[in-house]
Order: C-alpha cells, then structure tokens, then sequence
C-alpha cells in the first residue's frame, strides 16, 4: 500500500511552497516552481483537481515532498 493518499493539488501546491519552493512564473494551470540548488519542476493541475499517489510518489521524487508535507 502506498504512503501516499489522494489530495486536491490547491493543498499539494501549498504544501510544496511551505517546503521553500517558488513560482518562478505562471500560465493558466502550468507553474514552473524554483528552488535553490534544485532544477525548475513543472506543476501542472488545476487547483480542484485530485493528484492521486502515483502522482505524488513521483513528485516526491523531484520536489523533496513528503506525506508529512501535507
């Protein structure tokens, strides 16, 4: 069983700015998120949409996210 359950992206977005990540810019749903020393992560929901564990397993991959983030 994954570690990781659904969540709306509004909370997995505000979860990785808590983290120290940035948007660096925006274009309707498509931010590009930068931190220091990491390359640039592309996010790309809408803010009511369900990010489901596959998603967030590799997001965490990338971003550092953790399901304590959350």
């Amino acid at each position: 069983m994954s570690q990781w359950s659904s969540t709306k992206a509004k909370r997995v977005l505000a979860a990785l700015l808590r983290i120290g990540w940035n948007i660096k810019r925006e274009s309707s749903s498509h931010k590009i998120l930068t931190r220091p020393g990491s390359p640039d992560v592309v996010f790309a929901f809408h803010d009511k949409d369900e990010v489901g564990p596959k998603m967030l397993a590799r997001m965490a991959k990338h971003t550092g996210l953790e399901p304590k983030d959350l």
